[in-house]
């Protein structure tokens, strides 16, 4: 984490002095200082797997709400610790759980929300406001105001400055006390709200801080799946701004889709898909659907019907056929498959195969992969026969918060059209819950 000059050190206020503080801290004591003219950022940061690990002795303070490496291997550890399957992500909110079933009262300085992410606060936030839950469902609500300006060694000199507000506690604390955060919010800058958690959580929470016209930003691989692509659908389909990292993380995977299509010989073959089969790590489909999804629209498939699909122990696949615009079928196949070193977010794409009969030329077979000798079940089957692609796509390591910085980057005041479009394809290409 990279901290940010503070023209004021974290001062601990009650909640009701908070909105008058604010009015003096940059009325008076910060009168020489510009605050930015730029947005509001608010962000539920509940870090129940950091916050776990600390309290079970597995990881060390302070309480940061960010996936740091140490983190990261603190998490796989537990993973066979727990009796977890390997292939269990680190990120899955089972892991968290199972933390919580076991001993341990350590703690931790809890610094969430205190500091400004470098990568967030070089698009200058006007103000930033934290909510903070805690394991102590009990604990009343503490709330901490800071300013802050960004480093002049990473291009702050000079810049516009802002403010942070924490609200930390029990989830009760949070919403006996949402009436405050409205007032904090101003009515004439946009405002982008994060909710940096799982999305089965507090849905009350977060109607509450992100009805329209904020922007939101989730995470689709933290959630039940129905859960997390219904609302994806419904504030797209109310209008609202929705961006969603799960998506954002299959850039290279369409990148490098495009790119093997780009000579004019194979781009012609996308005319003649015929099947179409996506590896995902694990049980939790919905990035692997949001990709195939994606396929589909950008090439006209009209969705004829999905169904669950057997597999070898690792949970139900899914299949489903659909229509070319020529009314030829194309049969797709989403699989989950064990893995050894699963990556940080639940559902992470393994590998891709597509297969095009062109009339009059051999069959073409493109393979993508996550790394090399990772894409071995879909290089078997007669691939002999065919014209054969493969390629392996380059996974960029980017945090959350460098994720979220491109976004505040572009201003995005609507969904992206193709995750608009996309998404109500995989929502019906995901089999009803039983």
């Amino acid at each position: 984490m990279s901290a940010q000059l503070t023209l004021q050190a974290p001062t601990a206020l009650p909640p009701r002095e908070v909105p008058s503080y604010l009015e003096r801290l940059w009325g008076e004591g910060l009168q020489h200082s510009t605050g930015a003219a730029t947005f509001t950022l608010v962000v539920y940061e509940a870090s129940w797997l950091q916050q776990q690990l600390i309290r079970t002795g597995r990881a060390s303070g302070p309480l940061t709400g960010l996936l740091e490496d140490d983190l990261i291997a603190a998490a796989k550890l537990a993973v066979p610790e727990l009796g977890l399957p390997l292939s269990t992500a680190v990120m899955d909110q089972r892991l968290a759980w199972q933390l919580g079933q076991q001993p341990g009262a350590a703690a931790a300085e809890d610094q969430r929300g205190q500091f400004v992410d470098a990568a967030i606060s070089a698009h200058m936030p006007r103000r930033l406001i934290t909510l903070a839950p805690t394991l102590n469902h009990a604990q009343p609500l503490e709330t901490l105001v800071a300013a802050y300006c960004p480093l002049p060694e990473e291009g702050g000199g000079g810049a516009a400055c802002g403010d942070v507000v924490v609200l930390r506690g029990g989830r009760q604390a949070l919403r006996d006390n949402l009436a405050m955060v409205q007032p904090l919010i101003a009515a004439d800058l946009p405002c982008w709200v994060w909710w940096n958690s799982s999305l089965d959580e507090a849905p009350d929470l977060l109607e509450a801080l992100a009805p329209a016209p904020r922007r939101l930003v989730v995470d689709s691989s933290l959630g039940q799946p129905r859960r997390c692509i219904d609302l994806l659908v419904e504030r797209i389909a109310a209008g609202q701004a929705v961006n969603d990292l799960n998506w954002l993380r299959l850039r290279t995977w369409r990148e490098s889709l495009a790119m093997v299509f780009d000579p004019p010989a194979r781009r012609d073959a996308l005319a003649s898909v015929v099947q179409l089969d996506i590896d995902v790590e694990g049980d939790h489909p919905l990035k692997g659907l949001l990709l195939a999804a994606w396929i589909a629209d950008r090439l006209g498939w009209q969705l004829q019907e999905s169904y669950p699909v057997e597999t070898d122990g690792m949970g139900p696949g899914i299949g489903a056929s659909f229509q070319r615009s020529d009314g030829q079928a194309v049969q797709f196949r989403l699989m989950p498959v064990p893995v050894g070193s699963p990556k940080i977010h639940p559902g992470a794409l393994v590998g891709l195969r597509l297969i095009c009969a062109p009339a009059g030329r051999p069959p073409l077979c493109v393979i993508l992969c996550s790394e090399s000798g990772g894409c071995m079940r879909l290089e078997a089957g007669g691939m002999a026969s065919m014209e054969l692609a493969e390629d392996v796509v380059p996974l960029p390591n980017e945090s959350e918060e460098k994720e979220l910085a491109r976004l505040l980057s572009g201003g995005h005041d609507t969904t992206n059209p193709l995750l608009a479009a996309a998404a109500p394809i995989a929502a019906r290409l995901l089999p009803p819950q039983p």
